[in-house]
């Protein structure tokens, strides 16, 4: 039977948020009740490992932002002509952000299809998050 295009997202959406309720019957009543110091179970040190790179993630934000203030106040002081300090931070940004999902998922194939293979990812993502922060407060003249 050939399933409509409308009807099988419908199917496939119910399926999904069957599994998604499956998921989160599993995981513990709160985050709180994780010990990301040492967690034990796979899907609490996958959510330890994700919570990592949400961290990273933020610090990284704060980074950016402070890297563009900096670069504006480049472009600022120079002709019109001459500016593009903060077109190329973005760009450099957008594509450090492609090849972090990528090189992460690649990585991730050394789990691939297993349950750390999320893991995985998100330690990746992490690590290079980490890193490409401590370049951009540099670049902002805030070492950490």
């Amino acid at each position: 039977m050939v399933l409509q295009a409308g009807r099988r997202s419908g199917v496939i959406g119910r399926a999904m948020g069957g599994l998604c309720l499956a998921v989160w019957a599993c995981l513990p009543a709160s985050a709180q009740e994780v010990d990301c110091r040492n967690p034990m179970a796979q899907m609490e040190m996958t959510f330890c490992a994700e919570q990592d790179w949400m961290a990273a993630d933020a610090d990284l934000n704060e980074a950016y932002k402070a890297a563009m203030a900096l670069l504006k106040g480049v472009d600022a002081d120079l002709p019109a002509d001459q500016q593009g300090a903060v077109a190329h931070l973005r760009a450099a940004q957008r594509a450090w952000i492609t090849f972090r999902d990528e090189a992460c998922a690649a990585e991730g194939y050394l789990m691939h299809g297993g349950s750390a293979e999320p893991m995985v990812i998100y330690g990746c993502r992490a690590a290079l998050t980490r890193a490409r922060a401590e370049g951009l407060w540099l670049l902002a003249g805030q070492e950490r």
